[in-house]
Protein backbone atom coordinates (compact mmCIF):
# COMPACT_ATOMS: atom_id res chain seq x y z
CA UNK A 1 0.00 0.00 0.00
CA UNK A 2 2.86 2.60 0.71
CA UNK A 3 3.83 2.25 -3.08
CA UNK A 4 0.53 3.77 -3.99
CA UNK A 5 1.23 6.57 -1.83
CA UNK A 6 4.72 6.95 -3.67
CA UNK A 7 2.91 7.14 -6.92
CA UNK A 8 1.19 10.33 -5.02
CA UNK A 9 3.79 11.74 -4.41
CA UNK A 10 4.89 12.85 -8.09
CA UNK A 11 1.99 15.01 -8.07
CA UNK A 12 2.85 17.32 -5.60
CA UNK A 13 4.33 19.45 -7.90
CA UNK A 14 1.12 19.71 -10.46
CA UNK A 15 -1.15 19.97 -6.88
CA UNK A 16 -1.70 21.87 -3.81
CA UNK A 17 -0.64 20.37 -0.29
CA UNK A 18 -4.31 20.50 0.70
CA UNK A 19 -5.41 18.38 -2.58
CA UNK A 20 -2.21 16.33 -2.01
CA UNK A 21 -3.44 14.91 1.32
CA UNK A 22 -7.02 14.70 0.48
CA UNK A 23 -6.39 12.47 -2.53
CA UNK A 24 -3.96 10.38 -0.18
CA UNK A 25 -6.50 9.56 2.44
CA UNK A 26 -8.90 8.88 -0.17
CA UNK A 27 -6.58 6.44 -2.01
CA UNK A 28 -5.75 4.89 1.43
CA UNK A 29 -9.74 4.50 2.51
CA UNK A 30 -10.90 2.78 -1.26
CA UNK A 31 -8.10 0.17 -0.87
CA UNK A 32 -9.06 -0.76 2.65
CA UNK A 33 -12.54 -0.96 2.28
CA UNK A 34 -14.79 -2.69 1.24
CA UNK A 35 -18.44 -3.38 0.01
CA UNK A 36 -20.09 0.05 -1.78
CA UNK A 37 -17.36 3.32 -2.22
CA UNK A 38 -20.23 5.76 -0.89
CA UNK A 39 -18.81 9.38 0.55
CA UNK A 40 -20.19 7.87 3.84
CA UNK A 41 -17.80 5.42 3.46
CA UNK A 42 -14.93 7.03 2.25
CA UNK A 43 -15.58 9.36 5.43
CA UNK A 44 -15.58 6.09 7.95
CA UNK A 45 -12.24 4.61 6.46
CA UNK A 46 -10.25 7.60 6.37
CA UNK A 47 -8.28 8.50 9.67
CA UNK A 48 -8.08 11.75 11.34
CA UNK A 49 -8.88 14.62 9.17
CA UNK A 50 -11.28 12.77 6.15
CA UNK A 51 -14.52 13.88 7.55
CA UNK A 52 -17.32 13.65 4.96
CA UNK A 53 -17.35 17.28 4.52
CA UNK A 54 -13.32 17.13 3.39
CA UNK A 55 -14.11 14.19 1.03
CA UNK A 56 -17.32 16.75 -0.82
CA UNK A 57 -14.59 19.06 -1.16
CA UNK A 58 -12.12 17.26 -2.30
CA UNK A 59 -14.87 15.99 -5.17
CA UNK A 60 -15.98 19.65 -5.86
CA UNK A 61 -12.22 20.63 -6.48
CA UNK A 62 -10.79 21.19 -9.87
CA UNK A 63 -8.23 18.93 -10.40
CA UNK A 64 -6.21 19.16 -13.84
CA UNK A 65 -6.52 15.26 -14.85
CA UNK A 66 -4.76 16.00 -18.06
CA UNK A 67 -1.31 16.94 -16.78
CA UNK A 68 -1.20 14.58 -14.00
CA UNK A 69 -1.63 11.57 -16.56
CA UNK A 70 1.05 13.16 -18.63
CA UNK A 71 3.56 14.33 -15.65
CA UNK A 72 3.63 17.97 -17.06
Amino acid sequence: MPDIILIAECFARLMTKTDLKRLRQIVLAMVCMTGRVTLVGLSRWTEKGGSYRTIQRWFASKVEWGALCYGR
